[in-house]
């Protein structure tokens, strides 16, 4: 992968990270039992809710630090996946008026799926964590 490229990967990958870290700290501030009991309201199971807060703060932390980028970027795509077929879908592609659409998830999927599958970047602790693991040996 050229220079450019892993760049961008960083900057996608800081980017996510920032997203999903704001939307897990609006979760917090939303109170986690009122995100549970929405949860609850669209027929999923509450405790989904702290999951997925969760998840997100933590993920978010985790991508801009660039640490488990890979694993970190699976289980977004899959609470992406998740929110789309349970919240958003029948809103359509750019909602509604009554509810978001499903458009800026489509992204994040696609962005989530690169981090997954794109080689591990300069600035990340995963880089750190490679090059000593293949110096030790």
């Amino acid at each position: 992968m050229s220079s450019a490229s892993r760049n961008v990967s960083t900057i996608m990958r800081v980017a996510l990270g920032i997203l999903f870290l704001a939307h897990g700290i609006a979760k917090f501030q939303m109170g986690l039992g009122n995100v549970a009991g929405w949860f609850s309201s669209i027929g999923v199971p509450g405790f989904l809710g702290y999951v997925v807060a969760v998840i997100e703060l933590v993920g978010g932390i985790a991508l801009i630090l660039g640490l488990l980028t890979r694993y970190v970027s699976g289980l977004l795509v899959i609470v992406l996946i998740g929110a789309i077929f349970t919240a958003k879908l029948s809103g359509g592609l750019m909602g509604n008026g009554q509810g978001a659409g499903y458009e800026l998830d489509i992204a994040f999927i696609l962005v989530a799926l690169h981090l997954v599958f794109a080689p591990t970047t300069r600035w990340s602790l995963d880089s750190l964590f490679s090059r000593r693991g293949s110096t030790e040996q």
